[in-house]
């Protein structure tokens, strides 16, 4: 039996016992940052009483998880050309076996100063085994990191908040 539907962000907020973690303080105003596979979004939500009411959202349809991945590939495919003079880029398997092992690094530099990307017989049986640290990885994606902060700036507008203003601010 269906109670309510509410959106994704007030479902962030609600799974990080933001609607608990309240009490009596007032108004709390809470930004939901969430970078998915496809698309980013930002949400400026406010809390009282229990109560959640979104204030703004913006978001870019056409930035999400994948373009990281993409920029940790293509750091990979130089290197294992470089190392190895072959090109992987046109290998749908090779790519393919690539695409996974740089989605876990990903997640594992969420949490690890570093990861390392290992790929037995990647092509022509030679084999890809290099490290990639959180720093050259930011480094590499420090486009698309800038890129997610017009949403954000649009959603202060919006909501008229200034980032002082903020209580929390829940990475999804």
């Amino acid at each position: 039996k269906v109670l309510r539907v509410i959106n994704e962000p007030t479902a962030a907020a609600i799974a990080y016992g933001l609607d608990k973690a309240r009490g009596g303080k007032g108004e709390q105003n809470i930004l939901v940052y969430d970078l998915g596979g496809g698309t980013f979004d930002v949400t400026m939500l406010s809390i009282e009483d229990g109560v959640f009411e979104v204030k703004a959202t913006a978001g870019d349809t056409h930035l999400g998880g994948e373009d990281f991945d993409q920029r940790m590939m293509a750091h990979f495919c130089k290197v294992f050309e470089r190392k190895s003079k072959l090109d992987i880029s046109a290998d749908p398997r090779a790519m393919q076996r690539l695409r996974r092992a740089c989605e876990n690094a990903k997640r594992t530099l969420s949490t690890a100063t570093s990861a390392t990307v290992e790929l037995e017989a990647l092509k022509d049986g030679v084999d890809l085994r290099e490290t990639i640290s959180r720093a050259r990885f930011e480094e590499l994606c420090l486009d698309l990191f800038k890129k997610t902060m017009a949403p954000v700036t649009q959603v202060l507008k919006d909501a008229k908040k200034s980032k002082a203003e903020i209580e929390e601010v829940v990475l999804v």
